[in-house]
């Protein structure tokens, strides 16, 4: 395979590694908040946290420009502060692709959450454990197949990422450019269609094999707690 497509490659998993980093604490401190307690406008803020997965794209992707563009709400402070932009950057797509997979994250965390057996937290702290020491040795482990699970499905998503990626930074190769949106210029030229097919078939195989993965690791870890 040709350099620049091994690069496109390599920039793209980078890009939806650092998305799953990002969005993993985040999506797991809603999980549980949605999971475990009740208050006025639970319903909303759920409803606003899945509207990634059913706006269209590049809607989020405008949204993400208003706020985190060096015009934006937060852009200019970060910017101003910082000295630090997510337009027109790989950490800005790393942003988008983050954004957008952050329902698929919650969903399997929180159901994990909410199948948990209090009763096992409440026997560990009668025991003399501490609230992190019950979290960390009870409510942890049999929250990881969940978290496997979302952030897997997150992963898939973050690197088949396209709308609100070229919306919010933009097409610019070696800085942006990832997969999809790779894909998507090479389409547009008469003889892009070979190298086009090429990462097309790389982007099935590594989808495919994230979810592999995804089950592997489960069922070992289901096996592991039984």
């Amino acid at each position: 395979m040709a350099m620049p497509e091994m690069e496109i490659i390599a920039l793209s998993l980078r890009i939806a590694g650092l998305a799953i980093l990002g969005a993993l604490p985040v999506a797991f401190g809603f999980a549980w908040i949605l999971a475990r307690y009740n208050f006025p406008g639970k319903s909303l803020l759920q409803a606003v946290l899945t509207m990634p997965l059913v706006l269209p794209p590049v809607v989020t992707g405008y949204f993400l420009l208003v706020l985190f563009g060096t015009r934006g709400a937060i852009g200019s402070l970060l910017l101003q502060w910082f000295d630090f932009t997510f337009a027109f950057r790989w950490t800005g797509a790393a942003l988008a692709a983050g954004v957008m997979a952050l329902p698929l994250l919650i969903r399997p965390m929180r159901l994990a959450i909410e199948n948990i057996d209090k009763g096992l937290e409440e026997a560990a702290r009668t025991l003399g454990a501490g609230r992190i020491k019950a979290f960390m040795t009870v409510t942890l482990p049999l929250l990881i197949p969940g978290i496997i699970a979302g952030s897997v499905l997150g992963f898939a998503k973050a690197l088949g990422e396209f709308g609100a990626t070229i919306t919010f930074v933009s097409n610019i190769p070696g800085e942006t450019q990832t997969l999809s949106l790779a894909i998507y210029a090479l389409m547009q030229t008469p003889s892009g269609d070979a190298a086009a097919l090429k990462l097309i078939l790389v982007s099935v195989v590594l989808s495919v094999l994230a979810v592999v993965l995804s089950e592997w690791l489960q069922r070992r870890l289901s096996g592991a707690g039984k």
